[in-house]
């Protein structure tokens, strides 16, 4: 039988086929990589977010088992090169305040930014609906998005 591997931020660590630890706790706790967050436990806050295979995926409900051969990115793989635009345009709208649920609007908007260059602020709002903050920094986050896609066609602008 073929071990099982788990492909996390450009990494690859095996994985026990038949462990209990949901893809949170085997990131958290195995890997040391504090950055997804339990929150409920029911996706529905979004706090757990990570990307698998490129899409933003709950990781509070599901088996890390359930993931064996596929690609996860955490938050700290979003910034192996330097800070992310988008990490970087939250740190300068000065989007965080507790913090606790930024990690997974970075996945989702990461996430939405690579499929639509230049959203629109519907189109941002929709993507980061299914996170729940409590200290009201949406209008924040939504600032940083709009500035994260305006860097990244800068960026696509120099490189043309």
């Amino acid at each position: 039988m073929t071990p099982a591997v788990l492909h996390v931020n450009g990494g690859t660590v095996p994985l026990d086929p038949d462990g209990p630890a949901l893809l949170v706790e085997f990131l958290r706790n195995d890997l040391g990589l504090k950055a997804t967050r339990f929150g409920c436990g029911l996706e529905q806050c979004g706090a757990c977010m990570v990307l698998v295979d490129g899409v933003p995926t709950h990781s509070c409900s599901r088996r890390a088992a359930e993931f064996a051969g596929r690609a996860v990115t955490t938050v700290e793989g979003l910034s192996a090169g330097g800070l992310h635009p988008l990490q970087q345009a939250l740190i300068d709208e000065q989007a965080g305040q507790c913090g606790f649920c930024l990690s997974g609007i970075l996945i989702s908007g990461v996430a939405l930014l690579a499929a639509n260059p230049v959203p629109s602020r519907a189109e941002i709002v929709a993507a980061l609906d299914g996170h729940l903050c409590r200290c009201g920094v949406q209008p924040r986050v939504v600032a940083a998005v709009e500035r994260a896609a305006a860097e990244l066609e800068r960026r696509r602008g120099d490189a043309a």
